[in-house]
């Protein structure tokens, strides 16, 4: 039984950050809403308490059920969850006199506590909160404290429980994550053996007894997750696995080919389907983004269904959905309010009445690159920049036409082709090119024109869930600008965006 710590969500912009530490220390770990807690079995080796944007003495302040697990299992309480033990178990919680946010030192370190034994004096924290623990309960202990702060960081007597009020899973705890890895290794007694390699060893096994001799369909979209998923599956099931891959006409130029050659050289069974027109004509007159994305995602399963129903005796839909999609789908609110829709998940398991595998659910994005690292995967299919399930359609603002796409298509090979010739591709998350509505007067020859304004983006991210744009050279910028206007006809202004994630967000649709 893998062994695991559990976070509990409050709700916190940074509970997805803890995970992520803590899996770098090689202990697997699953985030849970704090009004959902699991069944705590022996695999639960310590639970952690995430921030919240709430305060503990609001109204209506989250408020877990820690019956099972305070003093029967290791706990640490980070930001909200160290106010919320002090708070109700007998202490006080009030307003700071001034708002505590961003860089301080830690003035007190206790180093025979066991969760800050290897923290160096002044060490740097984080600070992000409104509120202030004022007075502890008797049988908490202070362990850290700040020129500001008196109870930067307590224990409790008698059982094995702490409390942070700084953040230790952001990049400005500069010993954060050993702060983690005391608590989850040497108070938790984690083995820390949660690897890419084990992780690919159990995953294997599972599906084989999951999955027996049962037929499995795939659709791959050519990213990342999609392909590690079919080469897992692929090495679980082998021929069992098949995997179709939909030309859209919305994909990058070359892209279909290239991805299906890609493929076949993988040793996986691949069926490549060709319906470009059949999108593009349903797509026409079409301006609205979120009727797009619909059109789309309803086209894909209608023609999706076809080819997998050719398949004899297909019991499973496989799909590459990744650990973020999860927890989002049971976050502390419930799911989140629709931001914009996707074609390659929804409605196709309802349609079909098949069960669906999902090898990557525990899995972020950079664990998925990883992954497949440890499969064999190349890295120019792993290095591979994310790309919108919709395609192009979502880069061309207002409605679309097989022109457009063209013009875009061409533009973008440009862009992407110059990022990677310029070794700046690996630098940037993700890239495309957006085709505006609008058009701008130019002047080229003796001739005046009034041509198509396209916008190059390009930004930095760990999972896409914030992300900044990307400070390309302006030697860099100039020489796309130039080649794209010279070598497209029908654009003659590229602009560039800067805006970040949030409050933008990645793609214009």
């Amino acid at each position: 039984m893998q062994e695991k710590i559990v976070i509990l969500d409050f709700g916190s912009q940074y509970t997805q950050l803890i995970a992520r530490r803590v899996r770098e220390i090689n202990v697997y770990c699953e985030i849970y809403p704090f009004n959902k807690v699991p069944e705590l079995d022996s695999s639960v080796k310590g639970v952690i308490l995430s921030g919240s944007p709430f305060s503990v003495r609001d109204e209506n302040a989250p408020l877990p059920d820690l019956s099972g697990i305070k003093g029967k299992l290791p706990l640490l309480g980070v930001c909200y969850g160290a106010q919320f033990l002090a708070h109700n178990y007998g202490g006080e919680v009030a307003p700071s006199d001034s708002r505590e946010y961003g860089r301080a030192n830690l003035g007190y370190v206790d180093k025979s506590s066991e969760l800050l034994k290897t923290v160096g004096d002044h060490s740097q924290v984080w600070m992000s909160h409104g509120d202030t623990i004022v007075k502890l309960p008797d049988n908490f202990k202070i362990i850290a404290s700040t020129e500001d702060i008196d109870t930067a960081a307590f224990r409790v007597e008698g059982e094995v429980s702490y409390g942070l009020q700084f953040h230790p899973e952001v990049y400005h705890s500069t010993e954060g994550k050993q702060i983690l890895q005391n608590f989850v290794v040497d108070i938790c007694g984690c083995k820390a053996d949660w690897t890419p390699d084990s992780f690919v060893e159990t995953t294997v096994k599972g599906l084989k007894e999951k999955l027996g001799d049962d037929k499995v369909v795939l659709g791959l979209s050519g990213g990342v997750d999609s392909s590690v998923a079919a080469v897992l599956l692929h090495r679980a099931i082998g021929e069992n696995l098949t995997c179709i891959f939909v030309d859209n006409g919305l994909l990058r130029k070359g892209e279909y080919e290239a991805v299906l050659d890609s493929y076949k050289h993988m040793g996986l069974n691949v069926i490549g389907v060709d319906v470009k027109d059949e999108f593009l004509s349903e797509l026409s007159g079409v301006s609205d983004p979120e009727t797009k994305r619909k059109i789309i995602g309803r086209v894909f399963i209608e023609v999706f269904d076809v080819e997998a129903h050719k398949i004899q005796g297909v019991k499973w839909l496989a799909q590459g959905t990744i650990y973020p999609d999860v927890i989002e789908s049971v976050s502390v609110n419930g799911p989140s309010a629709t931001i914009k829709s996707h074609h390659n998940v929804g409605g196709l398991p309802e349609k079909m009445n098949l069960k669906v595998v999902e090898p990557l659910n525990l899995l972020f994005k950079d664990e998925v690159r990883r992954v497949g690292r440890a499969l064999g995967i190349a890295q120019s299919l792993l290095g591979r920049h994310p790309f919108p399930g919709p395609g192009l359609a979502i880069r061309i603002l207002g409605d679309i036409t097989k022109e457009k796409v063209a013009l875009l298509q061409e533009v973008d090979h440009i862009f992407i082709d110059s990022l990677k010739k310029s070794k700046l591709y690996d630098d940037v998350w993700q890239a495309g090119v957006i085709l505006l509505p609008v058009q701008s007067v130019g002047v080229m020859g003796d001739e005046r024109t009034y041509e198509n304004v396209v916008a190059l983006r390009a930004v930095a991210s760990t999972d896409g869930m914030t992300a900044d744009w990307v400070h390309l050279p302006y030697d860099f910028l100039a020489r796309v600008s130039n080649d794209i206007i010279n070598k497209v006809k029908g654009v003659n202004r590229v602009v560039y965006d800067i805006s970040s994630k949030p409050p933008a967000t990645i793609e214009w649709e």
